[in-house]
């Protein structure tokens, strides 16, 4: 795969280096920032994060481009598929929440500690952990922070929309009986590379699925272009009109489903900064 893309000429070893060489000189300057302002529980320590993941889709040759109004209500739970570790960046650079990851996730160098820094909740896959995982979910929202869950619990290929799993849709049904909780689905996929249609060929190169390395795979990935990612904020529900999480876990895929497809056939899009021009 890396020799297809040298070989095209969208593949540059000096364009990864360039990009590798600006994000860890720009994360490691703030990182004493974060860690300062949420020592001293200023309000920034939410807002740096999100200007931190814009500014991380300017360096790695990341546009995104949106469709839909995100929820504005408080708090408000996103679930989303998921493509690749971009995502973060992807839907930091819109979203004011915290994401909820497995806890492998902590101990990886660099994005672990980045991860901790942002506020993000870490679940484990144990079954018995379920209730622990729930409770840490539900401090978040109740204190009226967001949360950004990948409800597939892994990473896919960017082609389809791997099952959910309702167990992480529990905390959605007990937060519910309590007050209301909006719960909205959001599509991401990945479309253009350098303003042409990618297609299954060169998608692999941003999709993180499978037994794929990350060092080598994050490599070739800032070795491409410039890539276009669309994310769709889809239609809000509220928790309270499902009998359960799994009626709940099968309306948002179905709704993730369709708005990937949606934008893997390319169908009209905006932009996110000028929310009423189409």
């Amino acid at each position: 795969m890396p020799d297809i893309a040298v070989a095209s000429g969208l593949g540059s070893g000096f364009r990864a280096m360039r990009r590798l060489f600006a994000y860890v000189v720009f994360t490691f300057s703030l990182i004493p920032l974060q860690a300062l302002l949420l020592l001293l529980r200023l309000p920034g320590r939410y807002k740096l994060p999100l200007w931190y993941h814009k500014a991380s889709c300017h360096l790695t040759g990341v546009q995104v481009i949106a469709r839909g109004q995100p929820s504005t209500r408080r708090p408000t739970l996103f679930v989303s598929n998921h493509v690749s570790y971009l995502d973060i960046s992807v839907l930091g650079s819109l979203i004011d929440g915290h994401f909820v990851a497995k806890s492998e996730v902590s101990g990886w160098p660099l994005f672990g500690l980045l991860a901790k820094l942002s506020g993000t909740v870490f679940i484990q896959r144990r079954r018995h952990k379920a209730g622990e995982n729930r409770d840490d979910m539900l401090r978040k929202l109740g204190g009226g922070r967001d949360l950004i869950l990948f409800p597939e619990g892994t990473s896919s290929d960017g082609q389809r929309v791997l099952p959910f799993k309702s167990a992480l849709f529990s905390v959605a049904q007990i937060l519910g009986d309590d007050r209301p909780l909006l719960v909205q689905p959001i599509s991401i996929t990945y479309t253009r590379l350098d303003g042409m249609p990618m297609g299954r060929l060169w998608r692999p190169f941003y999709a993180w699925y499978g037994d794929m390395e990350l060092p080598g795979h994050l490599w070739h990935a800032l070795a491409m272009g410039n890539l276009t990612v669309e994310v769709e904020f889809l239609e809000p529900v509220e928790v309270s009109a499902f009998a359960n999480r799994k009626d709940l876990a099968m309306h948002c895929h179905a709704a993730v489903s369709r708005g990937v497809s949606s934008a893997l056939t390319g169908h009209r899009f905006r932009i996110a900064s000028d929310p009423n021009k189409w």
